[in-house]
């Protein structure tokens, strides 16, 4: 009897492991699990493969920055979110866009803008273009990213310092206006436990949307150390309590345990309102933390013990 337990219990995890992360993931009733990609990963076979097999959505790395789609005022780029929109359209991938207004990766003539009347026009405009290009195809917008200090208080940015707290609300209104059928989300970093920034995340979007839902979604990105992932149940429940999806937008952990993605993963569904898991990429060969070894794959393309935990999971 064990010795049938046991082939029925690898048969089964066989079976899981073909379909995949997003239907192994999507059997629990989540959207997708999604991958960071663009045109630089979205070129190379191994990767390109997995991305095909695994995951069920995309996430631009940098393609949709400020600094990528509108380095100079008025004068668009578009070649590489492009590229990377048409890549995920025809291989049947939801795409989360990255990101509308952030204070980093945004050209100079941006942070020299000091007049409030002015800076509301260029958020205006930016978003119009860069989310109005792909209105309808797009599942999520990170309409603003990283807006929020470790107290839990908006920091100094030229947003901020210009248009005070106003300026989220001018743009998740513009990001309404020009892709109303998106999710929006206001996404960040260090909301990885029950902290000081995740109660001012709470209370940032309580008094956005206390005039009406301008905010679906909050992301928590989850770049966790080795060791980290004992905050995520408490972070996403305090997240859900805002009554908006909830997503893992940017995930990656020092030394890829098992025990700390798995720890992650049934955070995500113990938490009716966790809608997805984005992995900050497919391979650590192409990681921003490559040195940390944080991916579900090794720098060979190869699956890790991490992935094969995380299938077992799920």
């Amino acid at each position: 009897m064990q010795k049938l337990i046991s082939l029925i219990s690898l048969a089964l995890f066989a079976q899981s492991a073909a379909a995949g992360l997003t239907s192994s993931f999507a059997s629990h009733g989540k959207k997708f699990w999604g991958s960071a990609a663009d045109p630089n990963t979205i070129g190379i076979s191994q990767n390109v493969a997995i991305l095909k097999s695994d995951f069920g959505g995309v996430t631009p790395e940098n393609s949709m920055k400020w600094d990528a789609t509108e380095p100079n005022q008025n004068s668009f780029n578009f070649g590489n979110s492009d590229q990377l929109v048409n890549w995920a359209t025809s291989n049947g991938k939801l795409i989360r866009g990255h990101t509308l207004v952030w204070h980093s990766q945004l050209p100079g003539w941006v942070s020299s803008i000091s007049d409030s009347a002015t800076l509301t026009s260029v958020i205006q405009n930016h978003i119009s273009n860069v989310a109005g290009r792909y209105a309808g195809k797009l599942y999520s917008w990170d309409v603003v990213n990283e807006c929020l200090g470790e107290d839990g208080n908006l920091h100094s940015s030229v947003f901020f310092n210009v248009l005070g707290e106003n300026f989220v609300s001018i743009a998740f209104r513009a990001a309404r206006a020009a892709d109303g059928g998106a999710k929006l989300y206001i996404n960040d970093f260090n909301l990885d436990s029950n902290n000081a920034k995740v109660r001012g995340m709470v209370g940032l979007v309580g008094r956005v949307n206390s005039g009406g839902k301008l905010i679906d979604g909050i992301g928590t990105q989850m770049h966790l150390g080795a060791g980290g992932a004992g905050g995520a149940q408490a972070a996403l429940s305090a997240l859900a309590s805002t009554g908006l999806e909830v997503a893992i937008t940017e995930l990656d952990i020092a030394g890829a345990s098992s025990n700390d993605y798995t720890t992650v993963v049934n955070a995500c569904l113990n938490t009716p309102q966790c809608v997805s898991i984005t992995t900050w990429g497919v391979s650590d060969a192409n990681s921003w933390r490559s040195g940390d070894s944080p991916l579900l794959w090794d720098s060979n393309y190869q699956p890790k013990a991490a992935y094969n935990a995380v299938i077992q999971d799920l």
